[in-house]
């Protein structure tokens, strides 16, 4: 899938700018990681990709075609949206909520059947979770949570997955396996596009980044090229200092004596 987003714009209100003239080009399979500050615009540039917030400006294309004129069920093969957060309001049993993945490849007033379920089933296995099928989602945790939704979104079978914030509510040990679970999505051929805070993350994916500042972006390219000490310290308004520890590259907020 190819996704260009083309000289964005959007504001809330007509004299006050969130994104400004914000263009990139992405190709799955591969990743492209966002990175920004809390309040840079990122949750509001990931609505625009999505269609879910009209831009006051410019354009975004998948596959060459603008998204917005795109029928809901060609783009939800294209494309799953994970948000920051999900707030379940019914208690569905967690297998039920992943085989409505498959809601883009059923008839208009079809419902998932055995084969259906059998994916679904598969898509919690392979993040781990598969304990989970028979229990109420209301009642799973809020990483578990997340998992589900990442199970909803494979069982759609898109192209590429586009989450915000993915490891907003996860703890240290769980941000990182959920990173290296985005590499192992990314390594077997899916596409991953996901926002982040955490200059590490970006570090650890690898991959293209895109780091936005004030609804603008201020550098796209390599992580390694654009996650440096001067750009961090800038972005988080504190001295940063990034260092080889073992294989990794880490940042240290505060800087290093």
């Amino acid at each position: 899938m190819h996704l260009s987003a083309q000289s964005l714009a959007f504001g809330y209100r007509h004299d006050a700018s969130v994104l400004s003239d914000v263009s990139f080009e992405y190709r799955s399979p591969g990743s492209l990681c966002v990175l920004g500050a809390n309040g840079a615009g990122k949750s509001t540039l990931l609505q625009c990709l999505m269609g879910m917030l009209e831009p006051t400006a410019g354009r975004v294309l998948i596959d060459g075609r603008e998204a917005r004129t795109l029928p809901a069920r060609q783009l939800a093969r294209k494309v799953a949206y994970i948000p920051q957060s999900h707030a379940p309001s019914f208690a569905y049993r967690v297998i039920d909520v992943v085989a409505m993945g498959r809601t883009a490849h059923l008839g208009y007033f079809g419902s998932p059947g055995a084969a259906d379920r059998t994916r679904a089933q598969d898509s919690l296995d392979f993040l781990g979770i598969g304990d989970l099928a028979a229990k109420p989602y209301t009642e799973v945790s809020g990483g578990e949570r997340q998992l589900v939704m990442i199970a909803a979104a494979l069982t759609q079978q898109p192209d590429t997955l586009i989450l915000d914030e993915p490891t907003a509510h996860l703890d240290f040990g769980n941000q990182y396996r959920f990173i290296r679970l985005m590499e192992r999505l990314r390594d077997e051929g899916m596409g991953v596009v996901m926002t982040t805070h955490a200059p590490d993350h970006a570090l650890m994916l690898a991959g293209p980044t895109a780091v936005l500042a004030d609804g603008r972006l201020q550098a796209v390219g390599p992580a390694d090229e654009v996650v440096t000490e001067e750009a961090m310290s800038l972005l988080y308004g504190i001295d940063v200092a990034v260092r080889q520890v073992g294989r990794r590259t880490l940042c240290v907020a505060g800087g290093v004596d």
